[in-house]
């Protein structure tokens, strides 16, 4: 059975991270000019990349077995 305590801290981490891409969409939407938009282009990729590995670990947690 996984540890609770590190699934806890998995799906904390996750809403974290889909918090900061939800943030990062409402400025692109906001910003004009193409650096502001290559800037936050480049730190929304980087936060879908966050999102993924924290969702394979929490997956691998989940499947952990006893």
């Amino acid at each position: 059975m996984p540890n609770a305590a590190d699934l806890i801290e998995i799906d904390k981490r996750i809403a974290i991270v889909r918090d900061n891409l939800r943030e990062l969409v409402e400025e692109a939407a906001a910003f004009t000019g193409a650096a502001d938009e290559d800037r936050t282009s480049g730190r929304i990729a980087d936060q879908e990349a966050q999102l993924a590995s924290l969702l394979k670990q929490r997956e691998a947690l989940a499947k952990r077995e006893p």
